[in-house]
């Protein structure tokens, strides 16, 4: 079986064109994905015909669970169906679960996505207190949680999947991530698990981020997390729009006007390609 690796900004994926054939995809996720035994990556992304787009795409997680949304995923998606001549235009519209998502590839070589709107409403994100959907129509701003007996302050969004910010008041490489993310991934406040993103926005205009992904661990970037720091950032009168986030694995630009669709824009690339014969 034919695959290719694309990354996005560190942000690295295994592509199939899966459209015509069929398999167990959760656990093909799980050995491709292995960085010691498998190719390594991030997840594996299929490339399907859609009825309500030009192409549809699914994501698994290298744990085997699918993600709703995935905005480095979408953007090395576009850039392979481009670069392959799967479609010929530079303007595609792909379907996922979290919706159809337009994206375009610029004439500067980065890839832009709409990442659709951002919902705050605390039922829709989802999340819930002492097991009670409490005030669901509410945003959750600097809410409390208790991890490893420290409490941390968190604003929630979903950006088509659930994301839980918290800004610091120190550099992002001292974060113990590592320990605090997989406690936030499975709180009880998430009913269908977070990513956790941590952000230094002690320079007023500059965010710097890193983030635990549901499914993955920490990842050099997510193009969702970068999203949902933006937006609520913006929120709260930390930065205006468009906004340059460092990640580990480089920079992505996020626009929003406040109302409407979150823009992602970035770089990606095709790495390899490769046979799998597991």
């Amino acid at each position: 079986m034919e695959f290719t690796k694309l990354q996005a900004t560190g942000n690295d994926f295994i592509l199939i064109d899966a459209r015509g054939f069929e398999r167990d995809w959760s656990s093909l996720a799980g050995a491709m994905c292995d960085r010691r035994f498998g190719v390594g990556s991030d997840g594996l992304i299929l490339m399907l015909p859609s009825e309500v787009a030009d192409l549809r795409m699914r994501m698994f997680n290298p744990d085997g669970s699918e993600a709703e949304a995935c905005g480095n995923g979408l953007r090395c998606f576009a850039r392979y169906a481009t670069e392959m001549a799967i479609v010929s235009s530079r303007e595609l519209r792909i379907e996922t679960l979290g919706g159809v998502r337009a994206v375009s590839l610029l004439e500067d070589g980065t890839v832009q996505v709409s990442m659709g709107a951002p919902v705050f409403a605390r039922a829709r994100i989802p999340m819930v207190v002492n097991g009670v959907e409490t005030n669901a129509d509410e945003p959750v701003v600097d809410f409390p949680l208790a991890i490893s007996g420290e409490e941390i302050l968190v604003d929630c969004v979903s950006m088509g999947n659930p994301h839980a910010v918290c800004f610091l008041d120190e550099p992002v490489e001292g974060f113990r991530l590592s320990e605090f993310g997989p406690r936030v991934e499975h709180h009880r406040a998430f009913p269908n698990r977070a990513n956790f993103e941590v952000v230094d926005a002690s320079q007023r205009g500059h965010l710097e981020m890193r983030v635990w992904e549901r499914g993955v661990g920490e990842t050099l970037s997510c193009g969702s997390g970068a999203c949902a720091v933006a937006v609520v950032s913006i929120r709260k009168g930390l930065c205006k729009s468009p906004v340059d986030i460092k990640l580990p694995g480089g920079v992505l630009s996020v626009s929003w006007n406040g109302e409407g669709e979150v823009l992602l824009s970035g770089p990606a690339e095709i790495v390899f390609t490769g046979d799998w014969r597991g």
